[in-house]
């Protein structure tokens, strides 16, 4: 998922020569993604991962293989809005089906706190990686090579998640006349999703004024390292968070979290070196997948448990719509003023999580102190 939109973007820019064309392109992809993976989510929630999943599976290959392919033969321009739409449609959402696997099977809140740990710590890991992957791909070896991985990844990896049927989760179905209302309708789920817009848009901000940084210091090579390094930080984070129980409230604890990293990103700002701009991510990212796993786990408190992977779709989502956005607004800026004008995109985003988070800290308190739901420590 986290390949997907630049992947998308880089493709056709590189084939057509047309960025307004290519942006089309993946905003139809995301969009239709976005509204489409809740959706999905709850149908799963009621039918089955697996029952749900494996047609769907099939159709999102169809739909990327046929986007690569009219691409590459440069057909009209409808078709590649057509195949977009047709994968993005279709893909759901893993990461939060692989989370309600764990609810599934992990009884002990502690234990899940781990588990939801290392989710978080890897799914930041392929968000920092992946958009930087697929702009290397593009750049280096060829045009569709940016959405041939994902393309396989969603292939092999779909199937491969499905063929698990020992952790799947009942399904639930909906009682007869019962019309079961969102689950981003449940107090504080707006804010955290749009929160993990911000988020997202800071991650998918700094993957491309990153890749310039390191290009107008004629480093380019070395982006990866840099944004590598800026993954090992959280994925330790990550690690390390989930490896011990917390007293403090879990509402605390992301709002705190948001705050460090808008923090942190500040210091991008006043980098001159590749090196120095490392380090400063080293340390920055310290506070990415502590922070993630907070708000994946404070869905478990806002949510109903027959809508915990609607629930978890709907900030999955949230958080790649963040990293599209952000990738397309630094790259503009980018162009416009060189790499630190990337940097502010990072900055900007990482303050109005801070705002919005600090605005509705009273929503997500008494959201997150429902005592129906087991909260995850």
């Amino acid at each position: 998922m986290s390949m997907l939109g630049i992947g998308t973007i880089l493709m056709l820019q590189g084939i057509y020569g047309e960025y307004a064309l290519a942006g089309r392109v993946a905003a139809v992809l995301i969009v239709v993604q976005a509204v489409c993976s809740p959706q999905i989510a709850r149908l799963v929630d009621r039918t089955g991962q697996r029952r749900v999943m494996l047609p769907l599976l099939a159709t999102t290959v169809l739909g990327l293989s046929g986007l690569v392919l009219c691409a590459v033969l440069r057909a009209p321009e409808w078709t590649l809005y057509a195949f977009a739409a047709l994968a993005g449609a279709t893909q759901g959402s893993y990461g939060s089906m692989s989370r309600a696997r764990w609810n599934h099977v992990l009884a002990d809140p502690r234990r899940l706190h781990t588990a939801f740990s290392l989710e978080s710590a890897f799914d930041e890991l392929v968000f920092v990686v992946g958009p930087a992957l697929a702009t290397l791909l593009a750049t280096g070896v060829a045009p569709p090579a940016g959405l041939l991985v994902p393309l396989v990844a969603v292939l092999v990896g779909g199937a491969w998640f499905l063929s698990q049927r020992a952790t799947e989760p009942p399904a639930r179905p909906a009682e007869p006349g019962v019309r079961t209302r969102s689950a981003l309708r449940s107090p504080g789920m707006v804010v955290l999703a749009v929160v993990f817009v911000a988020m997202g848009s800071a991650l998918g901000a700094s993957d491309v004024a990153t890749i310039a940084f390191a290009e107008e210091r004629g480093q380019q090579g070395t982006a990866g390292l840099v944004l590598g390094i800026f993954a090992t930080g959280s994925l330790v984070a990550g690690l390390l968070y989930g490896a011990r129980s917390w007293v403090a409230a879990l509402w605390r604890r992301f709002v705190v979290g948001i705050v460090v990293l808008a923090l942190g990103t500040t210091l991008f700002l006043v980098v001159t070196t590749l090196p120095a701009l490392a380090a400063v991510m080293f340390v920055t990212g310290f506070a990415i997948a502590p922070t993630l796993i907070n708000g994946n786990a404070l869905v478990q408190n806002l949510v109903p448990p027959h809508q915990l992977t609607e629930g978890l779709a709907w900030v999955g989502t949230s958080l790649g719509i963040g990293v599209s956005v952000g990738s397309s607004v630094a790259g503009a800026r980018i162009d416009a003023a060189g790499a630190h004008a990337g940097f502010e995109v990072v900055v900007a985003s990482a303050l109005l999580a801070v705002v919005l988070v600090l605005a509705a800290v009273r929503t997500l308190r008494r959201g997150a102190d429902r005592q129906d739901l087991a909260p995850a420590h």
